[in-house]
């Protein structure tokens, strides 16, 4: 028996070639627990069959075991493919979605049964997880069901010679889904003609939403500033970053700063956006103003031919909703909610069973570092050396997703969104069902976050009640700890540092600047950031000059006048009145340790970000600004807390005499170093030499190079998060671990 990512990969294909190779016979089939092989061999020739197994599997398959049994069987007379069968003790895993590969794009020019089919795929790509309905992965159980292959795609399907031999999604134009077009004026399904109208569009300046492989995107000429600006009106997204599908790499290096890894992994199968530094400038409403561009590759079939004949090298590929909503699956949706926004609607009549975003990463020396994971990597699971069996973690309320444990693996959902919106929980009961289908998966305990009021957490409670099993609640910032130490294989104590903007601590206030002395299990707080009052609560995250405002007050008096600071006075003197009489008659100001607010008072304070118009707007500017090589950094003091007195006394000065640059990067170094001075106290405390670092605030690479590498020169061992996310996005992992414990 073989377990791994085994299925949906041409793995059964492969095995079968392989096979024959050595002259075996018996018979390989899928089933729900892995790929099950049985033949007739003697002992040396079957070891060979297996270490060619293993240095050979198919690129992106993943063995994780190999198990051999001697038994009788009986004696085949030749080598097949078996049907599949279910066996629901153990899963295997689901294959991520596997960007259309070179051979697939050759055979649209040179494959007279496959001349310009948009949806062309073979064994080794195409579409995985967004159309698997359940297990074994067979055509009869993806949204592939309602398509009877055409004799000459079903004669390849049974021809080993062929690359398609066994691939469930083979189709072609005559028997596979189709594409159509959509306006007000008119609805056709040929393909020449539709590629001929999107280019028409696009060229023209107009938006076309177009079906995706787990979603619908919203794609406009990415050099055209009208074009740009008004898909974000009509899209009701004022200034977050719009992602780009540039023609090809030669372009993507054009416009962009890339590293070998970052190269590697913008062409990588998974085709995920990577953040990477801006070299040429594209339409300015693209990145309002930051240095980053989120870049990626076309992935499917039809964003090489969309290229071949639209003008632009680069189109705005961003999610095709409405913002703060999933992303759009369903064509009538599509009509309903993008029929507003674009001009034209183009899709495919191929069902998306389960919905996936693009997944977005960066890099940080030289490591990926997950931004959103999703598309391309989900339902991928994160290996464990526990048993975490019958555990489901409903995760936090903003960038969600949840987590159910099967054996000793964590299976992650993909990037759910912020609860919040009817939409999006809609979304998050939709998922867990399929989770819980697809994975034939029970609980037999729930785990979630402190907060009360997270609908995460009040699912969670109603799931245990109805039930009736264990419900165990995981404070929020140790979860980011045990997420990271949970990627990196880690069961022993760490200094957990836990940076974010917010989530309730053990104390209901709001923690967010925290250094533990942590394990799977427990936590210790050692150490956090000096609380600040938060003028007005949520509003204070939406306005930054409102912690600003508060931070000076804290340190500085009743009496400073925060008038005299160049960017606060902008907000005016009714408004500066307001918050000071909040903050002076304790009025709807909760305590905040979180660090996100930190750097979002400093943002203020240099007039980067006075109104955040997306998540996190105000740190993302700040880290932007960041173009000074200064080691310089600000004074600070560390006791229990950590306190900015000095810090903000320091910044106010160099505010009249020093560039916005400068002072960023001071700021940046000041936190660094701070972070290992904390670390070196708890270190002398308790002995303990391994750091973790996790949180939304380490999504800054600035920071978290930093960060590392004044660690490292002080010899701790240190681990960051990499293919789950430091953000939000990841607290479900530490979720299921810590609950995972708790029953041992």
């Amino acid at each position: 028996m073989i377990r791994g990512l085994v299925q949906g990969v041409g793995f059964r294909p492969f095995i079968y070639r392989t096979a024959l190779r050595y002259g075996l016979r018996g018979e390989v089939d899928n089933r729900t627990d892995g790929v099950s092989i049985v033949v007739n061999s003697d002992k040396n020739t079957l070891e060979k069959f297996c270490d060619d197994i293993i240095r050979n599997a198919p690129p992106v398959a993943n063995i994780r075991s190999l198990n051999i049994v001697a038994s009788m069987v009986p004696q085949f007379d030749s080598f097949r493919i078996a049907p599949s069968r279910v066996n629901n003790d153990y899963l295997t895993e689901v294959s991520p979605d596997i960007a259309v590969c070179a051979d697939c794009l050759s055979d649209l020019n040179s494959d007279p049964h496959l001349e310009q089919y948009p949806l062309v795929n073979c064994t080794s790509c195409g579409p995985r997880f967004t159309i698997t309905r359940e297990l074994p992965y067979d055509r009869h159980n993806t949204s592939m069901k309602d398509f009877v292959m055409c004799p000459e795609c079903e004669a390849r399907y049974n021809n080993i010679t062929d690359r398609r031999f066994h691939a469930q999604p083979v189709s072609c134009n005559v028997c596979g889904p189709k594409y159509f077009f959509h306006d007000t004026n008119s609805e056709f399904t040929d393909t020449a003609l539709i590629i001929l109208k999107v280019a028409s569009l696009i060229n023209s300046g107009r938006t076309v939403a177009l079906k995706g492989v787990g979603g619908y995107h919203l794609c406009c000429d990415a050099l055209n500033e009208d074009a740009v600006r008004t898909l974000r009106h009509k899209k009701q997204r004022d200034a977050k970053p719009f992602a780009v599908m540039f023609r090809d790499m030669a372009t993507a290096e054009e416009f962009c700063i890339l590293n070998k890894e970052e190269k590697e992994e913008l062409s990588s199968w998974r085709r995920p956006v990577v953040i990477v530094r801006t070299k040429k400038k594209l339409a300015p409403s693209v990145n309002s103003g930051l240095c980053n561009t989120g870049a990626m590759l076309p992935c499917m079939p039809f964003h090489y031919m969309m290229f071949k004949a639209i003008s632009s090298p680069a189109v705005v590929m961003t999610s095709g909703n409405i913002s703060d909503e999933p992303v759009i699956t369903d064509d009538a949706g599509a009509k309903q909610k993008l029929g507003k926004i674009a001009d034209a609607i183009v899709s495919y009549n191929r069902q998306i069973i389960n919905r996936a975003d693009d997944s977005v990463v960066r890099f940080c020396s030289g490591m990926p570092s997950l931004i959103r994971r999703s598309r391309g990597y989900v339902p991928g699971p994160v290996c464990l050396s526990w048993p975490v069996e019958g555990i489901l973690s409903t995760g936090a309320e903003q960038k969600n997703s949840f987590c159910l444990g099967k054996g000793n693996q964590a299976v992650m959902s993909q990037y759910i969104g912020d609860l919040t919106g009817v939409d999006v929980y809609d979304f998050f009961n939709e998922s867990v069902d399929r989770f819980r289908k697809l994975f034939h998966f029970t609980p037999s305990l729930v785990a979630c976050d402190l907060h009360p009021d997270y609908l995460s957490t009040r699912y969670a409670e109603k799931l245990s009640t109805g039930l009736g099993i264990p419900l165990v609640k995981v404070q929020h910032h140790h979860a980011h700890v045990v997420s990271c130490m949970a990627e990196n294989g880690i069961d022993e104590p760490v200094i957990g540092v836990s940076l974010d903007g917010t989530g309730l601590g053990a104390d209901n206030t709001i923690w967010g600047g925290e250094f533990f002395l942590a394990t799977l299990s427990d936590y210790k707080r050692c150490i956090y950031f000096d609380p600040v009052p938060l003028p007005g609560g949520d509003k204070a995250v939406k306005e930054p000059w409102r912690t600003a405002c508060s931070y000076l007050l804290k340190y500085f008096g009743e009496g400073f006048d925060l008038m005299s600071v160049p960017s606060l006075s902008t907000t005016g003197e009714d408004r500066i009145r307001s918050v000071c009489e909040m903050i002076k008659g304790n009025v709807n100001v909760p305590l905040s340790s979180g660090a996100g607010r930190l750097f979002d008072a400093v943002s203020a304070l240099l007039g980067l970000c006075m109104y955040e118009t997306f998540d996190s707007e105000a740190p993302v500017r700040l880290e932007s600004a960041v173009n000074d090589n200064t080691d310089d950094y600000y004074p600070y003091e560390i006791d229990t807390r950590v306190m900015f007195g000095s810090t903000f006394k320091a910044i106010l000065s160099d505010l009249s005499k020093k560039n916005t640059s400068y002072i960023a990067a001071k700021f940046h170094n000041t936190v660094a170093r701070l972070i290992s001075d904390a670390a070196t106290i708890i270190k002398k405390e308790s002995s303990v030499n391994t750091v973790v670092l996790s949180g939304g605030v380490f999504q800054n690479m600035c920071l978290l190079e930093k960060s590392l590498y004044l660690l490292s020169r002080k010899g701790f061992r240190v681990f960051t998060n990499h293919l789950v996310p430091a953000n939000d996005g990841g607290i479900s992992l530490g979720q299921l671990v810590t609950a995972s414990k708790s029953r041992n």
